[in-house]
């Protein structure tokens, strides 16, 4: 009996590659295949070697065509959702040169201030890419790596994102999506097309960039025959041109022009985001004005610290992650690794309010609230560029989409509600990058709208809960201390 059509969707993040094995027509979950990545660096420094990213790939290919069961024949199409901002460089032989440089490499946060005051400033390059350099960015990457290893600079042939990376080894085609492009600094939402002043202010040549497809579900083309022979699949497999993980998050829930628009999300993960899909150009400083998907925008806000730091936290203090409690007096800014939202790149944690009668179990709930307290201050601004008033009761009213890791723990969730009052969705799936990654996978394969497709898998369906009343106290409490110490690191 033959089988139903099968997709492949791939979160290639910072720490894992999952293939999720899905039904074309239901998007029913067969089965989700698993290979871990390692990142190097001290201090600032955050690296991993491409190659390893690839051999990832194919195992977790392997791992997930061997659980679901379908024979390989049964595979359509395959994209991949990645980590973004990261940079890759490649040599003639389309083999990387060294190390990408991640999006949570630090080193690079001189080159990014200088850029922005090289173009003008933080609102000349939010009305022309969208965001302002941090050293997230790949364009600042770009930069650190032309004064701290010119010889990979002046011998690299092509310059991808991650996703890029995969999308080219599948294929053989450089190709590259608006929303995933649109991290990189040298795209322009404004024109959708990489902008020459900004790659001159680079000494990027613009032959080393891939081509940008329409969309992330736009057919990039099938698979090699070196690829099909690494997979174990057919060469007749539509490969799309895929996209950045967040984008592909919100293709996930069915967030787009073709379905929920303005609804926030909060991710908390290695990072929390906070996003949402719109169909209004963002021009806010405080965000990353991103392209979408789907050919729309979702304007986002990222903070660097989230579930890892408190993890550490926790970890400190020899403590379980559900053993917290509310942080009482006590503040805790978890910004390990500097920050992003607020863009804070040198800062430590910082730790105030402690009395004698401050428990353990409160400066556990301390560092929970700092983090939740961080991006959703970050998700307020992405509601504003929607056109929401983030005060209003009815903006409050409107469900907050929680995903990621944290999204599965019971204090990252009561902590969310506690400080936000407001309700909660908790959506079934927890593949969710993956599961948008299968959708663009299928419109690749179909042509059909990605996010049309993912609406009626119904992935962003999920539990509810009730708005609880909100902490005045431990939020304002916090945005006292955030703020103090933002203007002491030089912040406005």
């Amino acid at each position: 009996m033959p089988h139903s059509p099968v997709v492949i969707g791939v979160d290639s993040s910072t720490q894992s590659t999952k293939a999720l094995f899905a039904d074309a027509v239901t998007g029913r979950t067969l089965a989700v295949g698993r290979s871990p990545h390692r990142v190097d660096g001290t201090g600032g420094a955050r690296e991993s070697d491409p190659e390893q990213w690839w051999g990832a790939l194919r195992e977790a290919v392997a791992a997930g065509l061997k659980e679901s069961g379908a024979p390989a024949s049964a595979v359509r199409g395959i994209a991949v959702a990645g980590q973004q901002h990261g940079l890759v460089v490649l040599g003639r032989d389309r083999r990387p040169l060294r190390p990408a440089l991640l999006w949570n490499d630090t080193r690079s946060a001189a080159q990014a201030a200088a850029l922005t005051a090289e173009l003008g400033g933080p609102e000349v390059w939010t009305a022309r890419t969208g965001s302002v350099p941090v050293a997230a960015m790949t364009a600042a990457k770009w930069r650190w790596l032309r004064e701290n290893d010119p010889s990979a600079a002046e011998r690299c042939a092509a310059v991808r994102l991650p996703h890029d990376f995969l999308t080219e080894r599948l294929t053989g085609a450089a190709v590259t999506d608006p929303g995933d492009a649109s991290g990189t600094g040298w795209y322009s939402t404004a024109t959708g097309a990489y902008d020459p002043e900004i790659l001159q202010l680079l000494a990027l040549d613009a032959e080393l960039l891939p081509a940008v497809a329409p969309t992330g579900g736009a057919r990039a083309g099938t698979l090699s025959s070196q690829a099909a022979a690494a997979l174990g699949l057919p060469a007749t497999v539509a490969v799309a041109a895929g996209t950045g993980d967040n984008m592909s998050a919100a293709v996930g829930l069915g967030l787009g022009g073709a379905g929920l628009a303005d609804h926030p999300v909060l991710s908390l993960g290695t990072s929390g985001t906070g996003f949402a899909a719109t169909r209004t150009r963002p021009e806010n400083p405080a965000l990353n004005g991103f392209a979408s998907a789907d050919g729309h925008y979702l304007p986002l806000a990222c903070t660097l610290n989230c579930t890892l730091a408190v993890d550490r936290i926790a970890g400190l203090l020899g403590l379980g992650r559900d053993d917290a409690e509310p942080g009482g007096e006590a503040v805790l800014l978890p910004y390990l690794d500097g920050e992003r939202t607020p863009d804070l790149p040198s800062a430590s944690g910082l730790l105030t309010g402690l009395r004698h009668a401050t428990t353990p179990q409160q400066l556990l709930g301390a560092a929970y609230e700092g983090a939740v307290f961080t991006v959703l201050r970050a998700l307020d601004e992405v509601l504003s560029a929607c056109g929401l008033d983030p005060g209003s009761p009815t903006t409050a009213a409107r469900p907050l989409r929680l995903i990621g890791g944290g999204a599965q723990g019971r204090t990252w969730v009561e902590t969310v509600r506690r400080l936000s009052g407001r309700p909660l969705v908790l959506p079934t799936g927890t593949e969710l990058v993956a599961v948008g990654a299968a959708a663009l996978a299928a419109s690749a394969v179909t042509g059909d709208d990605p996010v049309t497709l993912a609406r009626r898998w119904g992935a962003g369906l999920g539990r509810e809960l009730p708005p609880v009343e909100r902490d005045l106290g431990a939020w304002e409490r916090i945005g006292s201390v955030l703020d103090r110490a933002f203007r002491a690191d030089g912040g406005a």
